[in-house]
């Protein structure tokens, strides 16, 4: 008895482990693809999706207001990933508010190099637009603004989870919470960089 007990231990107990993370592999391996064709930002010369790894968040009008939002994920996402190539956050704000964003950019420069911060200006119908083409359940405010942000792949994909524990499809993160950028977003961010350095690494391969 003891020594069929010993031969499960050594044997049987690790190819169940493997077998269970390696389908934990394959299951949280890739982010889903929520929404496919968002649009692209046409109303800027400067800063586009294609190509991109992109964290969108919208402003809107209230961008004094969403200061707490902008700092938490300044110092939760930003800060951790600014430096992979390719990666950027863009804010959609509303025409005229050039002097709040300024000051909030002062400020995020205070705390890291904010250079993939970009702020994109738009009007109240192009800041509309593109949040719809998201097709999500999230709804902009009066200010045409949310603290919810997205992630957007180089291929104008939404991305996020299709079996999330607690929302079921999970197409944003709320920067209000802490907790959804520490316990979800991170590992989502942490996913999709992995996805396209493995897709980099497997070209070069090839090549």
């Amino acid at each position: 008895m003891k020594k069929t007990f010993v031969l499960v231990v050594l044997f049987v107990l690790p190819i169940v482990a493997y077998l269970f993370f390696a389908s934990g592999v394959n299951n949280f391996g890739k982010l889903s693809q929520l929404t496919k064709n968002v649009e692209e930002i046409d109303f800027s010369d400067q800063t586009q999706f294609k190509n991109k790894i992109t964290v969108l968040g919208f402003l809107g009008s209230d961008v004094e207001g969403r200061k707490g939002n902008a700092f938490n994920l300044n110092q939760k996402i930003y800060k951790r990933f600014y430096e992979f190539t390719d990666f950027q956050f863009v804010m959609v704000v509303a025409d005229g508010t050039n002097d709040e964003v300024d000051a909030l950019k002062k400020e995020l420069a205070t705390l890291a190099d904010n250079d993939k911060w970009k702020f994109v200006y738009a009007s109240d119908e192009e800041i509309k637009k593109l949040f719809n083409s998201l097709k999500t359940d999230i709804e902009l405010d009066d200010n045409n603004s949310t603290p919810y942000v997205f992630i957007i792949d180089k291929g104008l994909t939404l991305r996020g989870r299709s079996d999330d524990e607690d929302e079921g499809t999970k197409y944003g993160f709320n920067s209000t919470l802490v907790s959804d950028l520490n316990n979800k977003m991170v590992d989502d961010v942490k996913i999709i960089l992995a996805e396209y350095r493995l897709a980099l690494k497997k070209n070069n391969a090839e090549r």
